[in-house]
């Protein structure tokens, strides 16, 4: 039973950092005190980072229970429900960080940054749009594989955190520290994905081939 919960905690945990630094932000977009570093990009303009921090908590927290195996098997109807859900925070997600990329101009890690976000927030939404399709085909492997990725790319900000501070810890703040720190998080969480499905048994197809034989 301990096992069975491990994954999803230590996910739980490793998203815990930003879900509680976004929180803060949107307590001080309410009105409350100020207790992170001051931003005026955001408080001109709030509205995607409102959405952002508040679809990225549910898709964090609710996603990370997609990956007990238990959870899984003993509630499929659950699993369905809780997945539609996260298609759409999990779009609500990287549609607002692509808007965010493009509304906030100046953003540490100049252009390069610029760019990398640009791919990460497409690929989330190509990942969880091709992951949907594929449950529609009943391809559970591909929808797997699919659902795994994006939801790697989605809490990277968590692995960011020990990147970015190792980055800065170790050479001088620069535009170049920031983008190279930031988008090791990415290529981490990208890279342990892609070894998780490779890793994995596939999935018994019976549906799809019976739809085949038919």
């Amino acid at each position: 039973m301990k096992s069975a919960w491990r994954l999803p905690l230590l996910l739980v945990l490793l998203t815990l950092v930003p879900v509680v630094a976004g929180s803060l932000r949107l307590l001080e977009l309410a009105g409350g005190p100020q207790l992170l570093p001051s931003n005026p990009r955001v408080d001109a303009f709030p509205l995607p980072v409102v959405l952002h921090v508040a679809a990225a908590a549910l898709y964090a927290f609710l996603g990370a229970l997609q990956f007990s195996a238990r959870l899984r098997r003993r509630r499929p109807a659950w699993h369905r429900r809780a997945g539609r859900v996260l298609v759409a925070a999990g779009l609500v997600v990287a549609v607002s960080a692509l808007w965010m990329t493009l509304s906030y101009p100046d953003a540490p890690g100049g252009g390069l940054l610029w760019g990398v976000r640009l791919v990460v927030g497409s690929a989330m939404a190509a990942c969880l749009l091709l992951g949907f399709a594929a449950i529609r085909r009943r391809d559970i492997a591909a929808h797997r594989a699919w659902m795994i990725r994006a939801y790697a790319l989605a809490v990277a900000a968590g692995t960011q955190t020990f990147t970015q501070g190792i980055g800065e810890a170790v050479f001088e703040p620069a535009d170049l520290t920031t983008a190279l720190s930031v988008s090791a998080g990415w290529v981490i969480n990208a890279t342990v994905a892609e070894w998780a499905v490779r890793r994995a048994p596939v999935p018994r197809r019976r549906h799809v081939l019976s739809r085949s034989a038919a």
